[in-house]
């Protein structure tokens, strides 16, 4: 890069039908920590150094004057790495979200790559 500068990766955004329902998975789910009342039209959450964007669709058609095209069943934009130690502690938060509210899409399942993966929807 000219001049040593180097770019880096903030956060990134995600663009949602419904903010009081995400706030709601993020918060109650899976215990992430949101003062933001479930009627704001766009939220920053940083959790772990990451940086989360929640746009709502309609408030980012508007901001960019532009209409788009989303997945009108199951949301399959984009997942999300959660990390905790064990397999055995995948199992647990994973049943705390499902007991929490969370719909799984795919039960805990190890990979042949070593890591147990799990997706909610």
């Amino acid at each position: 890069m000219d001049g040593g500068k180097c770019m880096r990766l903030d956060g990134f955004g995600l663009f949602v039908k419904d903010m009081g329902n995400m706030i709601r998975f993020y918060r109650d789910v899976l215990g992430f920590e949101i003062k933001e009342s479930e009627d704001v039209s766009n939220m920053y959450l940083i959790k772990d150094d990451a940086l989360f964007m929640l746009y709502g669709r309609k408030d980012f058609e508007n901001m960019t004057s532009r209409k788009y095209e989303y997945v009108k069943v199951m949301n399959g934009h984009s997942e999300m790495a959660l990390y905790v130690d064990t397999f055995d502690e995948v199992d647990a938060e994973f049943k705390n979200a499902v007991d929490n509210g969370a719909v799984p899409v795919l039960e805990p399942t190890t990979e042949p790559w070593g890591t147990e993966d799990l997706l909610y929807c």
